[in-house]
């Protein structure tokens, strides 16, 4: 299955994804675009190819229930570098699971000086938040939530399957709406980047 495919399967493959926590708006039997980013974060969790493709690699890792390990308890949003996966955890349990896309690693120029895209390792916390599109001296931001300096969990309208941002946590434009609707990332709330 694969985006355009539509019917019975499909919302039989949405209901499970959700049932485990991969977000993707409510099950309607239409692989779109969320469709496509809850399945390419499964991939990402289980090592497959990341092309949000539902093929038989990814049918058995969702047989397998796989989701990511947590390495953050109580409230907290964890980030894993390795497989640019975004989880959400609320009482030390899973509530979402997001496809993201952190620092590509290159090197770019911003204000005439050299940088590094690197997103930081570390335990932060949500410092500053903005409920708008922010254009910022890299490109837009929408609804930023910084968690250490220019570095935030934001929507973009591109969220690949590698890592391919200035340092920030790309994710889907639709799954900031739903963290911000949800209230999963209020200011003060831990971030761990590992």
């Amino acid at each position: 299955m694969t985006v355009g495919d539509k019917g019975e399967a499909v919302k039989r493959m949405q209901q499970r994804l959700s049932d485990l926590g991969y977000w993707l708006g409510t099950p309607d039997g239409t692989y779109g675009y969320q469709t496509s980013q809850a399945v390419m974060a499964l991939q990402k969790v289980a090592g497959l190819g990341r092309d949000g493709v539902y093929g038989p690699e990814t049918r058995a890792a969702l047989d397998k229930g796989l989701q990511p390990k947590l390495v953050v308890s109580g409230d907290a949003v964890q980030i894993s570098l390795a497989q640019q996966v975004l989880t959400i955890v609320e009482d030390s349990r899973i509530v979402a699971i997001v496809n993201t896309s952190t620092g590509s690693g290159q090197q770019y120029i911003s204000h005439g000086q050299t940088a590094t895209a690197i997103t930081p390792r570390g335990t932060f916390r949500v410092i500053m938040q903005i409920d708008a599109m922010e254009h910022g001296p890299l490109g837009d931001l929408w609804r930023p939530k910084y968690f250490t300096g220019g570095i935030a969990v934001h929507g973009s309208g591109s969220v690949p399957g590698y890592p391919a941002s200035h340092g920030c946590a790309r994710v889907s434009n639709a799954a900031m709406d739903m963290i911000w609707a949800r209230d999963l990332m209020p200011m003060g709330r831990t971030v761990v980047v590992f």
